[in-house]
């Protein structure tokens, strides 16, 4: 059976059968969102970059329609959620973050418009054919922090370090103090 999601057809044509598509895929079949990831790995030594990081599971669900009653506006409601591993800017060690995108898109051709739609997301489609596995990319994509942090503050090792031994610290005048005391 043919995976819906990398199938390529028209946006009418996907909205004119009203087309729902489940997603449950990993990571690695999103070619383009693997390879920010993994880009954003390298940062780290080898032996400590996650061993399965391509096994991450993307789940969500893709509905099209029309967004009009007369169907001259195809439209698009996904939500998609995946955890996946990234680097925490701070402690600079990997850690798993979480993902959720939900969007209606109104899939318009280049040049095209819509009055009266604010409630959706213009979505601009560069070619004719539409494969559905593009729009969940993008927006994993899009949904990235610039700067990836831990979710939970008390598991960054950079704001939250086990305590050190108390450290002897060089007092460079304590001989001085204490020929004063002396002398006095």
């Amino acid at each position: 059976m043919a995976n819906l999601l990398r199938d390529r057809r028209t946006a009418a044509d996907w909205a004119t059968v009203g087309q729902v598509i489940e997603i449950a895929e990993k990571l690695s079949g999103f070619e383009r969102l693997a390879s920010v990831v993994e880009a954003d790995l390298a940062a780290l030594e080898s032996d400590m970059i996650p061993a399965h990081w391509r096994d991450s599971l993307i789940v969500g669900r893709l509905e099209f329609g029309f967004a009009d009653d007369k169907q001259q506006l195809p439209m698009v409601r996904c939500e998609a959620t995946v955890t996946t591993d990234a680097v925490c800017q701070r402690c600079l060690e990997a850690f798993r973050l979480p993902l959720e995108v939900e969007a209606r898109l109104l899939l318009l051709e280049l040049e095209q418009t819509a009055e009266g739609y604010d409630d959706l997301e213009v979505w601009e489609l560069e070619d004719k054919d539409l494969r559905p596995q593009d729009i969940v990319e993008e927006l994993l994509i899009m949904a990235l922090p610039f700067s990836a942090k831990h979710v939970d503050s008390a598991s960054c090792k950079a704001l939250y370090s086990e305590p050190r031994e108390r450290e002897e610290k060089t007092k460079p005048f304590a001989a001085l103090r204490a020929q004063m005391t002396q002398d006095h």
